[in-house]
């Protein structure tokens, strides 16, 4: 069973950072592109970044632009997100998420029926 799992979250000050994992099991990451999206309490999930299968395209919400960066190994079926200058509006519980089949950050945009995990909460406070 395809499974994700985020880790990494936490308290930050404002201007510091995080780095978010995102480890699989029960499929290889090397074959799919991975998301992260984040929810603030009352407000819509919304795509953070995303990274396709190889690590060769990537991409970035207005938002966190210059701020965030996204990675992947493969040899450890991990990705992450670099969040560096944290802001008070980047609080939010963030997940990743993964479908079968979608190798591109456009096919997983699209994916009817993707696999998330269980989530991390960041908390950017003074």
């Amino acid at each position: 069973q395809l499974q994700l799992v985020e880790s990494g979250g936490g308290l930050v000050q404002p201007g510091g950072s995080l780095r978010l994992s995102c480890s699989a099991s029960g499929f290889t990451l090397d074959s799919s592109a991975i998301g992260w999206f984040r929810q603030a309490p009352g407000k819509e999930r919304e795509r953070v970044s995303c990274i396709n299968n190889s690590g060769s395209y990537t991409s970035f919400a207005d938002s966190v632009k210059g701020r965030f960066s996204i990675s992947r190994d493969n040899a450890k079926n991990t990705v992450y997100l670099q969040m560096n200058v944290l802001k008070p509006e980047d609080t939010a519980i963030y997940y990743c998420a993964a479908a079968r089949g979608a190798s591109t950050c456009g096919s997983l945009t699209v994916a009817p029926n993707k696999y998330w995990g269980q989530g991390t909460q960041v908390t950017v406070s003074s």
